[in-house]
């Protein structure tokens, strides 16, 4: 049983900063429940609006049924009490609906909704996916829109009136225009999260667009970094956010940017940095090169005051 209702959830998640941490893996690509458990604790000391087990960041892609579950459940009883924890689902639309059965099992406290796999959909068939998700739990819901899933302000609209258990929506498009109008039409109804990759880059803008929080990778291995970035955001400190974007994120996204798949990838790659490794990246995604490793560590050690 969820420790918060589908409205307190959101109001929540939406008032402080969100973090998606990494899955461990041992050498073997098996799923490292114990370190797992141990990073869930340390990330559990820092106060933030949610953890959201096995997402992007996470591996959703990656891992069995059977491993979201367990990453879930691992994430709920190794998190302190009050810090809710949200899990994934995705794929079709019916094992989207059995994710979130299993998201229950595991005592999560609400669903981050992912596009369905591979195929184009319209809004009508989007709305359908979206609505049947919602009324498969009684778990506060997230929608992830991006890729293939890109919903609209009327298609929200009709499945928020229709559920009021969709509480969040989570931008990965980055198209200005589209969040206006979804803002401008459902106002206060949804929790608006920042989703596009290293979402720092995007807070300060966005901040104005109503969306109050995003998801942070970096909060993995630079936690102080990313909740002092988050303080400048929120208090418009301008010239600090400036700072802080020349200093290490607009570098950090450089790295990033070489390879498709490395913004998971060097999430990892930070968490060796500083101390606290995760094990490799699952296949199809490749770890950081030795040379690349070497400069983000490098990149950490510049930042002030660091403390993993």
């Amino acid at each position: 049983m969820s420790s918060f209702s589908p409205v307190e959830l959101g109001h929540r998640i939406g008032s402080g900063l969100l973090s998606f941490p990494v899955t461990h893996f041992a050498d073997d690509l098996s799923f490292d429940e114990d370190a797992y458990r141990a990073n869930i604790t340390r990330l559990g000391k820092y106060q933030v609006g949610g953890l959201f087990a096995a997402g992007g960041t996470g591996e959703f892609f990656s891992l069995t049924p059977g491993e979201v579950e367990q990453v879930t459940a691992a994430a709920v009883q190794s998190a302190p009490e009050g810090t809710p924890i949200l899990a994934p689902a995705g794929y079709g639309t019916r094992t989207a609906c059995e994710f979130a059965a299993a998201a229950e099992r595991a005592g999560a406290d609400g669903i981050l909704l992912f596009p369905p796999y591979l195929t184009e959909a319209s809004q009508e068939g989007l709305a359908a996916h979206l609505e049947a998700v919602c009324r498969a739990t009684s778990l506060g819901v997230v929608v992830y829109g991006r890729a293939n899933a890109v919903y609209g302000a009327d298609t929200l609209a009709r499945v928020a009136e229709a559920c009021p258990n969709l509480i969040g929506y989570k931008d990965g498009v980055g198209d200005v225009e589209a969040m206006t109008r979804i803002h401008t039409r459902l106002g206060d109804r949804l929790t608006y999260i920042g989703g596009l990759p290293t979402a720092e880059m995007f807070a300060l803008p966005y901040l104005e667009l109503g969306v109050t929080t995003y998801s942070s990778a970096v909060f993995n291995f630079v936690p102080e970094f990313a909740l002092s970035f988050y303080d400048a955001v929120r208090e418009h400190r301008r010239e600090d956010v400036a700072r802080m974007l020349n200093d290490f994120v607009l570098p950090y996204t450089e790295i990033r940017n070489r390879r498709p798949g490395y913004a998971v990838s060097i999430v990892k790659a930070g968490m060796t940095a500083v101390g606290h490794g995760a094990g490799p990246v699952r296949p199809p995604l490749t770890d950081l090169t030795a040379q690349e490793l070497a400069e983000l560590s490098a990149l950490i050690e510049r930042l002030p005051g660091l403390s993993a």
